[in-house]
């Protein structure tokens, strides 16, 4: 459905694409381009692979089917999405700064939350946490990425209540649940109001949250509404990765789960928007993404 004038201006305004720095180098600027149109393709061909050639093999071999085909799908999965990151990395497109990644490894049965300015955001916490799985867009089933999705992850195209039931069986093995409390892509300009979904989550499970910010450069190009042909104006994509302090769900026992979900949803934008407060002061980019 073609949006109206006003719609267009409206997404312009609040995803920043009329006042974009100037485009550094000319020539440079197509080749990333070509690099990020490249690393979807690459994606989606990989996704494909996965789901045709190798879960059916994880799973012929899974001793208890559903337990452990799921932990080691996902291990495969985060390691599939480092060899992504590391070839990304080689052609120049996006590079990490994270530090103590053993500590990313050592996440356990948590819900994991964190901003969310980038369409890659989940793939390069994937692939430093590597039990995790996530909680994904229905509509993503009817993507070339489907084969993965159904047999690795958890859609939101189901009930509630059957969603918290599926997240709590996979953090009662241990494994981490990663949610974008947003519920979309962040803006250039302004701010998402954080959904509830999360806090009730993790309320149900019984898990402590585990906030982390994601801070580098302007994810223009990768985020929401961006032109397919964009990349960042002036420099490359740095996603650095800040592990933020544990937010207990036991001190929000005692309420009632609205008031309790209410609590712990304005806890988590607090965390994160104060860590992004302070990373601007110290950034040292030229651009910085929103959170």
């Amino acid at each position: 459905m073609a949006k109206s004038k006003q719609e267009k201006e409206e997404i312009e305004a609040r995803y920043g694409h009329k006042d974009l720095p100037k485009i550094k180098n000319i020539f440079l600027y197509p080749y990333f381009c070509l690099v990020k149109i490249g690393a979807y393709i690459f994606f989606g061909t990989g996704a494909v692979i996965l789901a045709i050639f190798v879960f059916p093999f994880i799973r012929l071999f899974a001793s208890r089917k559903d337990k452990d085909f799921g932990i080691t799908a996902r291990a495969y999965v985060s390691h599939t999405f480092r060899w992504f990151l590391k070839i990304l990395s080689g052609f120049g497109g996006s590079r990490l700064k994270v530090e103590d990644r053993m500590a990313y490894r050592n996440i356990h049965g948590k819900i994991i939350i964190a901003n969310h300015p980038s369409i890659l955001d989940f793939v390069y916490i994937m692939s430093l946490v590597p039990n995790s799985t996530c909680i994904v867009r229905g509509s993503l089933t009817k993507t070339p990425l489907a084969g993965v999705i159904k047999q690795a992850y958890i859609t939101n195209s189901t009930d509630f209540d059957e969603l918290c039931s599926e997240c709590k069986k996979v953090t009662d093995q241990g494994c981490n649940v990663i949610i974008f409390p947003e519920g979309t892509r962040t803006p250039r300009h302004g701010k998402n109001n954080y959904k509830k979904g999360a806090a009730r989550i993790a309320l149900y499970c019984g898990c402590d949250v585990q906030p982390l910010f994601i801070g580098g450069t302007d994810k223009y190009g990768l985020g929401k509404h961006d032109p397919f042909w964009s990349y960042n104006h002036v420099e490359r994509y740095l996603y650095d990765i800040k592990m933020l302090p544990v937010i207990p769900t036991q001190e929000f026992k005692e309420l009632s789960e609205p008031i309790a979900a209410k609590h712990l949803t304005q806890k988590m934008e607090e965390v994160i928007n104060a860590a992004g407060q302070d990373y601007d002061k110290i950034h040292t980019t030229k651009t910085v993404n929103n959170y």
